[in-house]
């Protein structure tokens, strides 16, 4: 399994941008639980957003009403769409996968066996 995470950048506070996670070399990837996680300079990892196999979602407090994340199974990518950015969005954004997360574990980062490469997102004027 192999993951592909795009579409950081710069962008300004109150901006939005898209991420996006691609699976390769996948099967029955709607088996798959993925995250969306970040870390910041200094900072631990932390979950941002999670969407399990059954299409139910997780966000943290910190993102709540301002991500949303989706996936579209047939093109094997989750999105996360990102709005009202805020300076203490800026981070590396990483995302994950895995088939044997249940929910409960949705947003620990050790439930999950794949990861991607990370993209940079910086929120800033």
């Amino acid at each position: 399994v192999q993951l592909q995470a795009s579409g950081g950048g710069l962008v300004q506070p109150g901006g939005s941008l898209r991420l996006s996670c691609v699976a390769d070399r996948i099967q029955d990837y709607d088996y798959y639980a993925v995250g969306w996680f970040r870390q910041a300079p200094g900072k631990e990892r932390e979950a941002v957003s999670c969407i399990s196999n059954s299409d139910a979602t997780y966000y943290s407090d910190s993102v709540k009403s301002r991500f949303t994340i989706s996936r579209d199974n047939a093109r094997a990518t989750v999105s996360l769409q990102m709005t009202s950015l805020k300076a203490e969005d800026t981070a590396v954004y990483y995302c994950a996968a895995d088939a044997n997360v249940i929910l409960s574990s949705v947003s620990l980062s050790q439930a999950y066996d794949y990861w991607g490469q990370g993209t940079l997102v910086t929120v800033s004027s």
